[in-house]
């Protein structure tokens, strides 16, 4: 593995981290994760399979334990890592047949509504409120949380693509 790709990630898992934690719940203790912004940041930045499995671990673990869901502490557990592979292959499977000004924000609002519905699913499994809780939950966090990453993506990730391409190349090997 790159060293150097190893220490972009590991920034774009801090300032998520930071980000995570500052934000506050919507409701329930749910709140938009912005953690998951900086993991798919670093999918498409890096699209292969050992960057991946390592950023969506690491990117579960600090979620887990920067949560205040009940429950959520499993649910991120689960949650990032299937979601990434996801999120990858949908990456992998739309490659350069579409550009990347329509391409990461609509898989960056697909990710995650992917991964809000996995995430509610769980912890609401967990916690026992299965019955009507998960539409409501989902409208009222896991929608403005895809758009929230959705404008931070369209914001962010050519400015990154500008910096790694001013800087020394990195290409993943």
């Amino acid at each position: 593995m790159n060293t150097r790709i190893l220490v972009i990630l590991s920034l774009l898992v801090g300032i998520g981290a930071v980000l995570h934690a500052v934000v506050p719940p919507v409701i329930f203790g749910v709140k938009p994760d912005m953690l998951l912004s900086m993991m798919f940041l670093g999918i498409l930045l890096f699209p292969k399979f050992k960057y991946v499995a390592l950023l969506a671990i690491a990117t579960g673990v600090i979620s887990a334990l920067t949560t205040s869901a009940p429950g959520g502490q499993i649910a991120n557990l689960i949650d990032k890592p299937v979601t990434a592979l996801v999120f990858l292959a949908l990456l992998l499977t739309v490659g350069n047949k579409v550009k990347d000004t329509i391409s990461v924000p609509v898989l960056t609002f697909i990710g995650t509504i992917i991964s809000g519905s996995i995430f509610l699913s769980v912890a609401l499994f967990i916690i026992g409120l299965m019955e009507g809780g998960f539409i409501s939950m989902f409208t009222l966090a896991v929608l403005p949380a895809a758009v929230l990453n959705t404008v931070i993506m369209v914001i962010v990730y050519p400015v990154v693509q500008r910096i790694l391409k001013r800087s020394q190349p990195i290409t993943v090997s």
